[in-house]
Order: C-alpha cells, then structure tokens, then sequence
C-alpha cells in the first residue's frame, strides 16, 4: 500500500489527512464519528432539512402572489438550477470528502476571502431559515393543540407575541440538545417523521383533486401551467424562482455529513439525487392539486388571499380533509419543522468546525465533543444566534417570517452559484479529458451557476422597492434588502476582523488551492 498526493480516482478511498502540522493543504481529519449514514440515511437528512410540508405552506401562497398560475412551472424552474448545482457538490465531493463543503470547496477553487464569504454564506442562510422553522413548528403547535381540544382559545396563544417567542426559543432549544448528542441520536425518529411527512402531502393531494370544484375558484387542470414563458414579467419570474430555490434549500446537508457517511467519496453525493428527486415529486404534485382546488384568487380559500398566504395549510386542512384528518396536516407540518429545525442544525455547525480547523473562525468552534462526535460549541452557539436571531426580528417586524424567507433566496444564490464556479474552475484541467468531465464537471454547474446568478442580481435590485415581499420598509428601503444584504455585509466585516486574527488562513498558507485529499490506493 502506498500513500499519495492526488486527485481521487474512481476506485480510490479517500481518507482525510492528519489534523497536524500547523500549515499546509489537504483536508484535516476533524474528530466526527464516521460510518454513521448510509445512503438512506443521508437522502432522508437531505429530505428532512428541506422540510417539504413546512416549504410548502410558507411558499405556495407567496409564489402564486408573484406568478399565479405559474407556480408549477416556477416550482420546475427552480429544481433545474439545484440539480445543475447538484452534480458540482457530488464532483467536488469525490474529490474532497470535507465537511466544510462549499467553504473548503470554494477555498481550494477560489482562494480565503471568496471561500470564507461563501462559508458566511451558508452559515447565515442556515440559521435564517432555521428561525423560520421554529416559528412555524411554534404556530402548528397551538393550531394542532388547539384543534385537538376543540378550544380556539388555546390554538389563538400563538398570536400573543410573549408566548409565542418563548415556545419559538423552547424548539430552539430542544432541537440544539438533539443535535449535540448527534446524528444517529433520532435516526430513526427521522425516517418516521420524514415517512409521516411524504405520506399526509400525498394523501392532501390525492384529496385536493378528487374534491376539486366543490369550492368557488376550482380550476381545471391544465398544461399551460407548466409552462414558465406565461410569466407576465421577468421580475416576477426571478421572484417566483427565488421563492422556488428557497423551497429546495438544504438537500446539500448529505454532503455536510460527508466525513460520518459510509463510502464518503460517493454516497453523500447519490443521496443528494436521490432527495431532489423526491422533493421535486412532491411540491409538483402538490402544487397543481391545490391550484385545482382553491384557485388563485384572493378571496377565501383562494391560493392569492393575502389573510392565508403565509399559511396555506392552515386554511386548507379542513376544507379538504375535513377536522379529523385535517388535524393529521397539522401535525405534519409540525413534524416536517421539528425534524427539519433537527437536521438544519448539521450543516452551520459542520460548516463553522470546518472553517474552525482551517483557522478561518476562533478556535473554540473547532471542538469536538469525545463521546457524541459533534461539533458541540459551534452547534450551541448556532443555537443561540437563532434565538436571538429570530426574538429581535419578530419583534422588529410583524412580517418577519415572509421577508426572511425572501432574503434567504438571495443568500441561497449566493453560496450555491459560487460553489457551482468553484467546480468548473477547480476542475478546469479536467475538462478536456472526457466529454463526461466537460459535462458534469463545467458545462452543468457553470450553467448552474449562471442561472443563480441572474436570479441573484435581478432579485437583489427588485428587493429594493419596499413592495417586494411583505410591504415593509426601514427609511424607504425595502426590509427584504435590508435583511438580505445587511447580512452578507456583516460577514464581510467580520472576514476583515478575522483577516487580523488569522492572518495565516488569509495568506493562504492553511487551506491551499494545490493541494488535494490524501488517497490511499490499495
């Protein structure tokens, strides 16, 4: 057996190099526990953080506000850009089974400072859109519990703002405890809640179309709804679809869980696939059943009422599966948020290890727990920037939840589209080796990545208007840029504070672009 510097081949077990030696280039061995996941299990994580009830709730209001009948097509545009970006994670991730993902990744391709905002990146998304969960696992909770008794006064504690945020901060709390005692912890509490989840939306589908026409606004299938050109503006297409690559945010964690996974050069990347795939099954199919259901008007159960936009579920549940089954919808979502809120945990806290242990965040992040095998400081912390994340801006905004999920697209589109070049320039003198390399390697991710781009920009200069997401404004500027950019400028400055701590990772001397994993070719 002999040990080389390279690139992984097929074939090849990839190993991850010592966590020793102050400065150098491949990727360190961390302390995670390995072999944890299978291929099952990393799709199911996959599926799990993506929480498709919980998605589909919060968006299928919103995105028949911007695109009305298009909402299929919108939901089909958006899975293209995620799948192009899909074969990037699984190319990169052949080549470097590391944790840190898209910040190791874009480092290597890219250099520190490209790399640390796009690690930045994730980890702001992250813990965004894990504040939207609890908020919505904290709403199902008193509207199942208020179902459940019978007693609206109980389901009606959810608008009292005290109770509210304590219950919100309670599942904070409760999700970074499981989260620290680690993956296989809840594994199979996650294939029932996930299995639970799949089963109530094809269930609400199946019974959404065979009740269709009941209700005033009951719509007719028809093909033209998947076609995207029927959008009556560019500007509402690229808010459509930033709504839309919101809903399909958080398949990459398989590749987050890369060290813990069985065959980590190309299970995590197959489990990916295999998620997307089941996810863009399930909003298709949801989403036209509703759409022939309730219609796109304003009024009553109609998908554009404002008064439900934000809650779609909600309003649906007993119309179409009447209160006995509709509180089993309830319970879904509720489910689909606490798993979701679970295993969103995996990829800040790996991420915040990885750039830790590259020297690129306070060494403290880079802890590891001995028994558990987690990164147990960085998911505390996470934890509590959720917190107080989420307190600060429920009580600064009412419309909160709506304008976070419209910046989160934005910060999507950042990391993602960066991670999709970071492929095709970290491989660039692969590509004329096979027409296979050509493809998955630069064509599909850089196309990837351009799409993500366009609809960066174009959202980036539409969130401006105080009219785009929720209506609010800060000083007459709309608080989806405020959020969305306030943000990512805060990372900047802190790149630049930790440019002055850890002047060795900005140099380049920690993380390298040259220098691979380590493979062990028997």
């Amino acid at each position: 057996m002999t040990q080389v510097e390279a690139r992984p081949q097929a074939g090849d077990t990839v190993r991850n190099a010592p966590a020793t030696g102050g400065s150098g280039g491949g990727v360190r061995a961390k302390g995670l526990g390995g072999n944890s996941v299978g291929l099952m299990g990393g799709a199911v994580i996959g599926v799990s953080t993506v929480a498709p009830v919980y998605c589909l709730t919060s968006t299928l209001g919103p995105t028949v506000g911007e695109v009305g009948l298009q909402m299929p097509a919108i939901f089909l545009a958006g899975f293209l850009p995620m799948l192009l970006v899909a074969f990037a994670y699984r190319e990169l991730n052949r080549s470097v089974p590391d944790c840190g993902t898209s910040f190791t990744w874009s480092v290597k391709a890219f250099g520190p400072k490209v790399g640390w905002m796009c690690g930045w990146g994730l980890l702001v998304a992250t813990v965004v859109v894990l504040s939207n969960l609890a908020g919505v696992a904290t709403s199902f909770f008193w509207l199942t519990l208020g179902e459940i008794t019978g007693n609206p006064d109980i389901a009606a504690l959810d608008g009292n703002k005290a109770v509210h945020i304590v219950t919100t901060l309670a599942f904070v709390a409760a999700a970074t405890v499981v989260s620290y005692r680690g993956i296989t912890a809840t594994k199979w509490l996650q294939y029932a809640l996930v299995g639970l989840q799949l089963a109530v939306i094809v269930l609400f589908a199946v019974m959404a179309v065979a009740n269709a026409g009941e209700v005033a606004g009951s719509l007719s299938f028809s093909w033209s709804w998947m076609n995207p050109f029927e959008v009556e503006s560019f500007a509402a297409f690229t808010a459509g679809l930033s709504l839309s690559i919101f809903i399909y945010w958080g398949w990459d964690t398989c590749l987050s869980v890369n060290e813990e996974t069985t065959g980590s050069a190309r299970t995590p990347g197959r489990a990916a696939l295999l998620a997307i795939v089941v996810i863009v099954s399930s909003y298709l199919m949801v989403a036209i059943a509703v759409q022939m259901y309730a219609g796109i008007g304003e009024e009553g159960l109609g998908l554009g009422n404002p008064d439900t936009s934000d809650n779609v579920f909600a309003a649906l549940a007993a119309p179409i599966m009447g209160s006995g089954l509709g509180i089993l919808l309830f319970t879904a979502v509720l489910a689909s948020a606490a798993a979701s809120l679970q295993t969103t945990f995996i990829p800040v806290a790996r991420t915040a290890l990885a750039m830790s242990t590259y020297e690129a965040f306070p060494p403290a992040f880079a802890k590891v727990h001995p028994v558990h095998k987690t990164p147990g400081r960085a998911t505390v912390v996470a934890g509590v920037a959720t917190g107080v994340f989420y307190s600060v801006m429920t009580l600064v905004s009412e419309n909160v939840l709506v304008d976070t999920i419209y910046a989160l697209g934005l910060m999507i589109c950042f990391y993602y589209a960066i991670t999709a070049f970071a492929c095709v320039w970290y491989f660039r003198g692969d590509l004329r080796r096979s027409t296979r390399d050509l493809f998955v390697k630069g064509i599909l991710p850089g196309l990837g990545g351009l799409m993500l781009t366009a609809v960066f920009l174009q959202t980036l200069k539409d969130m401006w208007d105080p009219a785009y997401g929720s209506g609010s404004a800060v000083f007459g500027v709309g608080s989806v840029f405020v959020i969305g950019v306030g943000l990512l400028l805060l990372g900047a400055v802190l790149m630049f504070w930790m440019q002055r701590r850890s002047p060795a990772f900005f140099r380049g001397e920690v993380l390298t672009k040259e220098t691979p994993a380590l493979v062990v070719q028997d």
